[in-house]
């Protein structure tokens, strides 16, 4: 199978996951797209979604699907999102989409975290894949020398030429040679850092099951 057919697999397998009659977290990207069109065939079972980002937003909308403002709604029964890597523990690298502040925040709203992705994703640990980092503008330059000091290298996220502006304001950087074996003490760590608004490590918003695209079919990693 394909990437496209393997990410429709497991957008589609994520509905079993769907409390009926409840508002549903919903993430950002490719693959959570094909969530979000699985969804609307039993979005009369819903009530509707929070979602992470405008882009998801004006998804669900356009397929008839109510979407709700965080704050008018109480605890998520499940959050369905992606993820550009994943490990064996369920800790993620997330932010390829540049929505991964309101990701972690849905995330950290929701009762149960339900990763769907590619077989491509896993790995043994984080860090391939070049790590996001929501950060404000006038500290980009100081957050770049301090990922220098930890081995990485980080770049700013240009789209047109020009930086990339997130639904938050705010720019991204990407920070390429780290191997992130200790996510959790990572991610602590580098939130702490003056001017970073949110790094995409995924340790104390882990996935809880991932529903993994194989050639074989849907794998469920249970964690």
């Amino acid at each position: 199978m394909t990437q496209d057919e393997l990410k429709t697999l497991v957008g589609q397998a994520a509905l079993q996951h769907v409390v009926a009659g409840e508002i549903i977290g919903v993430g950002t990207g490719s693959t959570v797209n094909k969530f979000i069109d699985a969804l609307a065939t039993m979005k009369d079972q819903i009530r509707g979604a929070v979602s992470s980002s405008e882009a998801s937003t004006a998804r669900l909308l356009a397929l008839g699907i109510p979407v709700f403002d965080a704050n008018a709604v109480g605890e998520l029964a499940v959050y369905v999102d992606g993820a550009d890597e994943i490990d064996g523990r369920g800790h993620m690298i997330k932010g390829g989409g540049a929505a991964l502040t309101r990701e972690k925040i849905v995330a950290a709203q929701s009762r149960r975290f339900v990763c769907i992705a590619d077989e491509s994703k896993r790995v043994e640990a984080l860090g391939a894949f070049p790590l996001p980092v929501e950060v404000i503008p006038m500290a980009s330059a100081r957050i770049t020398r301090q990922f220098a000091v930890l081995g990485g290298t980080a770049t700013l996220r240009l789209k047109d030429g020009q930086p990339l502006v997130t639904d938050n304001g705010q720019h991204i950087l990407d920070v390429r040679g780290l191997r992130i074996t200790e996510p959790l003490a990572f991610e602590s760590e580098v939130n702490q850092w003056p001017g970073v608004v949110t790094v995409g490590v995924f340790a104390h918003q882990k996935a809880h099951v991932c529903l993994l695209g194989t050639a074989t079919g849907v794998v469920t990693l249970n964690y």
